[in-house]
């Protein structure tokens, strides 16, 4: 059996989740804005000491790996090296995107989602089950203006379309409708809904969003096969460079 901590930090969300032998032990997370460095390190402290286990005990940890937010991948890989460092424990890293693409599979099988319109929530789980068309999924995360950074994932969580930037149009993800049906999920798939809702095989369920709780299958899959990160090494998958903000504060403006 293995005990691993997940951290979630590539969104807006920050979220850590405990897992023994893929079963959650205990899950803290907030979507508050701009929290990570505030919460990440109380939230593993709290999930701890709610626990029966210490830090010490702990197999191995896990981090999501990126795409996403430039400040909350840092924040995230940079605690989850720390804690190894400590506690000499093995880092395993999660693709952000697979994880999202686990848990949108995972939500749709098992939740009638909190909607106004609860019988499209059940069909929603229907059409997973009974479609003439394969079923893909495409976790999104959302980029800057039209552009969300997605990928494509079958039922098996394997990936079929590799993680790219997308810039959103009319025209978006129109072959692969053609064949497929594909839910769409993550903060990013807002940019999608206005433009694919209508089309027959494009699907967007409510309320999925990144969150530790979807990485334990991989991390746990990834232990198994001893997939460990080089401490010295390791850095987030960024996907695009960094492009800082103009500054806010008068006098400092370029």
């Amino acid at each position: 059996m293995a005990l691993i901590l997940c951290l979630e930090t590539a969104t807006e969300v920050c979220s850590v989740a405990l897992f023994l032998d893929e079963k959650l032990v205990g899950i803290r997370e907030s979507s508050a804005r701009n929290v990570h460095s505030a919460m990440l390190t109380t939230f593993i402290d709290e999930l701890i000491k709610a626990s029966d286990f210490s830090l010490g005990e702990l197999d191995a940890i896990a981090v999501s790996m990126g795409p996403g937010s430039y400040t909350g991948l840092r924040i995230g890989v940079a605690t989850a090296k720390g804690l190894c460092y400590a506690l000499d424990k093995p880092l395993i890293a999660v693709p952000t995107l697979q994880a999202m693409a686990a848990g949108i599979n995972y939500e749709l099988r098992i939740t009638n989602y909190e909607s106004g319109d609860e019988s499209a929530n059940r069909h929603l789980s229907f059409v997973i089950r009974n479609s003439d068309y394969p079923v893909l999924f495409c976790p999104m995360l959302d980029a800057r203006r039209m552009e969300v950074y997605c990928a494509v994932f079958d039922e098996t969580n394997t990936e079929v379309q590799t993680v790219r930037a997308e810039i959103i149009d009319e025209f978006s993800f129109r072959e692969l409708l053609q064949e497929h049906v594909v839910f769409f999920g993550g903060e990013g798939a807002a940019k999608c809904k206005p433009l694919l809702e209508n089309h027959p095989n494009a699907f967007f369920p409510n309320g999925i969003q990144a969150s530790a709780s979807f990485m334990i299958s991989i991390a746990a899959n990834f232990f198994k096969q001893q997939r460990f990160e080089n401490l010295a090494y390791f850095e987030p998958f960024y996907l695009k460079d960094f492009i800082a903000g103009k500054p806010r504060v008068k006098g400092l403006r370029s």
